[in-house]
């Protein structure tokens, strides 16, 4: 079993920076893929990264490319996403989540979910 908790969500201006973290229980965690989703009220869950257990290779949503970057550190059960050039339209839950596979893939869901930090940009 896999236990995740966020931190680091609070309210910036737009063009600001936040770095979110996510803790992890459970020595399974550094043997899986983790990601970082986000959900707006009204609209539909968002992809918005992920990393493969090791942290070799990285995944984006179109919407946060260049601006977003993931990382983990498996010696302290953990992972951040480091947002920067924040927009409004950023503004949302975000949640980390772990994939009960090493290499992340889109066929596959996510199995363990934290239960969000909140990320406000105001304009």
């Amino acid at each position: 079993q896999v236990q995740l908790v966020e931190s680091g969500g609070g309210l910036v201006q737009a063009g600001g920076s936040l770095r979110l973290s996510c803790a992890a229980s459970g020595r399974a965690f550094s043997t899986y893929a983790m990601g970082w989703f986000r959900q707006a009220p009204g609209k539909e869950r968002e992809f918005v990264a992920a990393i493969n257990y090791n942290g070799g290779v990285t995944h984006y949503g179109d919407s946060v490319k260049g601006r977003f970057t993931i990382s983990r550190d498996n010696a302290k059960n953990t992972g951040d996403l480091q947002m920067n050039s924040l927009k409004p339209e950023d503004t949302a839950a975000y949640y980390c989540a772990a994939q009960s596979r090493s290499y992340y893939s889109t066929r596959y869901k996510f199995d363990y979910w934290g239960q969000g930090t909140q990320v406000t940009v105001s304009s």
